[in-house]
């Protein structure tokens, strides 16, 4: 059974004349020992939601998961799927994508994205087997890492806060092969993972992973385990090429004809190309099965739970919002119609949290060590801790990366709706992981705080000031910067009915003027810009603006109309939602005023989109500085009155 895996991985890479074969070789016999005899899992529907996890973070061994997809039955990773390995529109890419090919758990590639997101998965097995019982939630994540999983830095923020919270659900396979691209992996490191893991609160052992009874023992004694556990598998990339085997060569390039016979006759292998024998195939049908009983079980003590648990066990993983979501933002609107608030945008978004999570018990929210400052800690909300997972809000610690593939996890596995927080200017840590979930179409909210030099004194370092253009620029990452607590109510209502991609939400330290006073349904941030101040009269100029900087679009605005210039200002929370609206949509919100501004606390880059080549723009040119925030506006240039003489030199330059 494992031969098949290595001769499938070898024609496939052959056939394509590119991938990697070494880890499908080396890996065969692990995984073979994990699927047939431990994983709980259904071929027929490899997404039940009581399934264990099986995530493939080598993803460049991709073949090895394609392999066992098609080997176990799931039906469209067919053999002729195989024979596309890494061509166009194929269900089998070069490394596994979980939007592609149904049974690939989570998008990897990235070393140390699988690991980390398996962190998140098993959390969220964890706190839904806290609120719905282990008799509905208990499922295991495994994980089936290379060297590079481990060599990478995210490995070690997922590991020390998996191993803190004593996931012991969670099971680490290390393919052990002493191989990466330039070589023997002495090159380059010498660490002890055993000690390091063992370090971080995790159970380790090493075993021979061509052993399969050996890879059982081990796998029986992670099943019993009050932690974590790595299982070390000293394995031979490559295992059975003649030349290439426990060499880089191996690694990530065709065997070549020659080296693929060898290999074959040297596992006994007397088949065609993507031939397997009937019997082979049997039993790995069979595997493909194992876990249909369980699946039906399964379906049963939820079929008989009490009508309301079982519904609303239904829409969690649906992901459907609850009913009174869309009545919780309208209300909160009204008050704050009724009673403006002077606030920063990062505690206007603590009040939407307020009645958010009171309506919507999937939302878990957490913050990379700055709960204080980020304010996504609410009344009432409980932290999950070592070995208590009842509760609503995860302490991630200071560990932006691996909160945000923990997160991706959380909204993969089902049933929760992730929100964590950090300082803007760390969205640097964070996005590798934030580019997957765009990548992935996984709705995680990034609540980003301290959004521009309005934080002050912290000085450059912490100030981002290309963070939103950057962000901005991701394909399907959608990035708001709301101008007040009105607005940040919007955006928390749209980020959290999106289904199809990640949010980010851009904060403010510095307190801000209400600059809406109307309440009610409808979510006029919706379009990412709308006409927030009309011009007395036609207008003979447009400001733009987002964030903090609508309040100095507005005093320009009264600036101009005492110098007997009408312009209107525009409000944009959301950029890059506002360019993808139709054309139409787009002109009439920019409107037909000859000038156009925009201004924000952030470089120019995207600005032009709306303003024009010939358009203005009021904001920053350089990094930051250290200095009381409102110091900062002025030395920089960004003040009502720069925006008004900005506007006054083209309105006279076209006069």
């Amino acid at each position: 059974m494992a031969n098949a895996i290595r001769a499938l991985a070898m024609d496939a890479v052959e056939a394509a004349k590119s991938g990697h074969p070494g880890l499908p070789m080396g890996a065969a016999d692990v995984a073979t020992t994990l699927f047939a005899k431990f994983l709980k899992y259904d071929a027929a529907d490899p997404a039940w939601p009581d399934r264990d996890r099986f995530v493939f973070s080598a993803g460049h061994g991709s073949m090895l998961l394609y392999s066992l997809l098609f080997l176990t039955g799931v039906k469209p990773v067919t053999l002729d799927e195989l024979k596309r390995f890494r061509q166009l529109d194929s269900l089998t890419p070069g490394h596994p994508e979980n939007f592609v090919t149904p049974g690939v758990e989570t998008t990897t590639g990235p070393l140390g994205q699988g690991l980390a997101t398996a962190v998140g998965m098993a959390i969220a097995e964890r706190m839904l087997a806290a609120e719905f019982g282990d008799e509905i939630v208990d499922h295991r994540t495994y994980v089936l890492a290379s060297d590079g999983d481990l060599m990478e830095g995210i490995s070690h923020e997922a590991i020390g806060l998996a191993g803190h919270l004593r996931l012991n659900k969670l099971t680490v396979l290390w393919d052990d092969n002493g191989i990466s691209i330039d070589g023997p992996l002495s090159l380059s490191d010498t660490t002890d993972q055993l000690k390091r893991f063992e370090a971080c609160g995790w159970r380790a052992m090493r075993v021979d992973g061509h052993d399969p009874a050996a890879i059982a023992r081990a796998l029986r004694k992670a099943q019993a385990s009050d932690r974590p556990t790595l299982i070390a598998c000293k394995t031979v990339i490559g295992f059975g090429a003649p030349k290439k085997a426990g060499t880089s060569k191996a690694h990530g390039e065709p065997l070549g004809p020659e080296e693929l016979a060898g290999a074959k006759a040297a596992l006994g292998w007397t088949h065609a190309p993507f031939e397997i024998p009937d019997e082979i195939l049997k039993a790995w049908r069979r595997v493909g099965k194992r876990g249909r009983n369980e699946r039906k079980a399964w379906e049963e003590r939820v079929a008989a739970l009490a009508p309301d648990r079982r519904a609303e066990l239904e829409r969690r993983l649906k992901g459907d919002l609850p009913t009174g979501f869309a009545d919780a933002i309208a209300g909160l609107k009204g008050r704050l119609a009724a009673e403006p608030a002077t606030v920063a945008t990062r505690k206007a978004s603590e009040m939407a949290l307020e009645a958010i999570t009171a309506v919507t018990p999937e939302l878990v929210l957490g913050s990379a060590d700055l709960t204080p400052s980020n304010n996504t800690k609410t009344k009432g909300l409980t932290a999950i801790s070592p070995g208590q997972y009842a509760g609503r809000y995860i302490h991630y610690g200071i560990r932006e990366h691996g909160m945000a593939a923990a997160m991706n996890g959380i909204v993969l596995h089902g049933g929760l709706r992730p929100a964590g927080a950090t300082f803007m200017v760390f969205t640097d840590y964070a996005r590798p992981s934030m580019r997957l979930s765009a990548l992935m179409g996984a709705p995680v909210v990034y609540v980003m705080t301290h959004d521009s030099i309005g934080l002050g004194e912290d000085g450059p370092t912490h100030q981002p000031v290309e963070h939103l253009a950057a962000l901005r620029s991701m394909p399907n990452m959608r990035v708001f910067r709301p101008a007040d607590a009105i607005e940040t109510a919007e955006a928390w209502q749209l980020a959290l009915e999106r289904r199809d991609g990640p949010t980010t939400l851009s904060l403010t330290r510095q307190n801000l003027a209400p600059a809406r006073r109307d309440g009610g349904a409808e979510n006029r941030s919706a379009q990412g810009a709308y006409e927030l101040s009309p011009a007395d009269g036609e207008a003979a100029a447009t400001i733009f603006a987002s964030g903090s900087e609508v309040e100095i679009a507005l005093a320009a605005q009264a600036q101009l109309k005492e110098r007997g210039v009408p312009a209107r200002v525009v409000s944009v929370p959301s950029l890059d939602l506002f360019l993808a609206q139709d054309e139409s949509v787009r002109r009439a919100v920019v409107g037909t005023a000859p000038v156009r501004v925009a201004v924000e606390a952030a470089v120019r880059f995207g600005w032009d989109a709306v303003i024009g080549d010939e358009g203005s723009f009021v904001g920053m040119a350089s990094f930051g500085a250290s200095a009381p925030y409102k110091d900062l506006y002025r030395h920089f240039g960004i003040t009502a009155e720069a925006v008004t003489e900005a506007v006054l030199r083209r309105h006279n330059r076209r006069g």
